[in-house]
């Protein structure tokens, strides 16, 4: 199960959070850390492994000095809004500002040592910053945050607002790669508040994932069978759900919006408590974190390639940008083919 060598290396961004760097690792300065908190806790977890694998993984797990607080990376511009960028519409607009208020409270709640990570990548030497971008004759704007804690290598949420025309939350938790867990996704979706897609999911990373899967889909099917709304099967269009896809994925096109805040809210807050349940739970595997984050960059390369929503953000904000937030934010371990 292990691997050799990790496949890629993100290079450390200077870009709102900023790094302090030494000796070729990258640590928080002590300021920064939470009170009783030791300033090596951050590097606790690779004992064992070689030094330039350290080097990697200090990298790979974004330990760095933030600049912004988390409640500052929550409000940045202006979350959680109030109103849509279309004026005329009511607050309502913004059907999944709820999730994004929601999760924002769980994880403060419950995460350890949680703490804003970039949303910048570097550009020819120059970052490109993906936290925001509008298109105001088109009407519509795009924001993200960017998180990490102790349980979780990164965990990064988006928000996009066209008013009725598109409304989308995207949210993606990758665990520590200490833990040998699948990644938590949700991609809800509306448009023209006629038509909803809405997936949420435990995505397994590993190739064979027959017997992995079988220590967390039990716990989700409990949840799965309350919901018959929820219980779709996902085409192939973009998509093989035979990889990166539970059997117990949330998955469900439908017409009816009171399906958002009657099955898909609270079924998605389950799976987010269900999933930190099965991290506190979860015994380390430090000699294998090269494999699994290897795995969880095989899942961002998968992904990058097929997301259905890169020809939208293209059209909105132009087609380099898009490129840039889908490979370089969204799934940033993800390789470009002939790059």
């Amino acid at each position: 199960m292990k691997a050799q060598h990790l496949l890629l290396v993100i290079p450390v961004v200077h870009c709102f959070t900023g790094t302090v760097q030494h000796n070729g690792y990258v640590s928080r300065p002590t300021e920064h850390l939470a009170p009783g908190r030791s300033p090596t806790a951050v590097m606790d977890t690779e004992s064992g492994i070689d030094m330039v694998t350290r080097e990697k993984l200090a990298t790979l797990l974004n330990i760095d000095s933030p600049k912004l607080t988390v409640e500052e990376g929550e409000h940045l511009h202006g979350m959680p809004w109030k109103s849509s960028i279309d004026s005329s519409l009511e607050e309502d607009a913004l059907m999944y500002m709820p999730f994004w208020e929601w999760q924002m409270q769980f994880m403060k709640e419950n995460l350890t040592n949680l703490r804003t990570i970039s949303t910048c990548s570097e550009k020819e030497d120059e970052p490109v910053e993906f936290s925001y971008k509008e298109n105001e004759e088109k009407g519509a704007r795009i924001v993200s945050a960017c998180f990490a804690s102790d349980e979780y290598r990164k965990i990064r949420m988006t928000y996009y607002d066209a008013g009725d025309k598109t409304q989308v939350f995207n949210t993606v938790w990758y665990p520590n790669p200490k833990y040998n867990l699948p990644v938590l996704g949700v991609d809800l979706l509306s448009f023209n508040r006629k038509k909803y897609l809405a997936i949420v999911d435990f995505q397994p990373i590993h190739e064979k994932e027959e017997d992995h899967a079988i220590q967390f889909e039990n716990r989700l099917e409990p949840i799965k069978e309350k919901y018959e709304s929820l219980k779709g099967r996902m085409s192939s269009k973009f998509y093989d759900e035979t990889q990166f896809f539970s059997q117990q994925m949330l998955f469900s096109r439908f017409e009816d919006e009171d399906v958002v805040a009657r099955d898909l809210f609270p079924a998605y807050q389950q799976y987010v408590q269900t999933h930190l349940t099965m991290m506190h739970e979860a015994e380390p595997v430090t000699e294998e974190m090269p494999y699994i984050l290897e795995r969880q960059q095989a899942y961002d390369t998968y992904s990058a390639e097929r997301d259905p929503a890169t020809g939208l953000f293209a059209s909105m904000f132009g087609k380099e940008w898009a490129d840039g937030f889908v490979y370089d934010f969204l799934f940033s371990l993800s390789v470009k083919e002939n790059a």
